[in-house]
C-alpha cells in the first residue's frame, strides 16, 4: 500500500509479501504519515494462480480474503 499527492507517490505505507490470511495482526507504523484531501492511498493484492490449469472460480470467502488483506 502507498499514498500519492497531485500523482505522485510519496511513501510506502505498507508491504507484506508473505500475506497469510490465517495470521491476523496489527503493525505499527515507522513514521506517522500526513493524509491531506485529495490524497490516494493504493493497495494491491496479488494471487497466485500459474498452478491452475482452468478458470478460477471466486467464492464469498475468496472475496473476503481479499478485502482482509487491504
Amino acid at each position: 500500500s502507498f499514498f500519492t499527492r497531485n500523482g505522485e507517490q510519496l511513501s510506502i505505507i505498507c508491504e507484506d509479501n508473505k500475506y497469510d490470511f490465517t495470521l491476523q495482526e496489527i503493525r505499527d507504523m515507522k513514521k506517522i504519515l500526513t493524509i491531506k484531501p485529495g490524497d490516494e492511498i493504493l493497495v494491491e493484492c496479488s494471487f497466485q494462480t500459474l498452478d491452475r490449469s482452468g478458470i478460477t472460480f471466486v467464492s464469498l470467502d475468496f472475496y473476503l480474503r481479499i478485502i482482509h488483506c487491504i
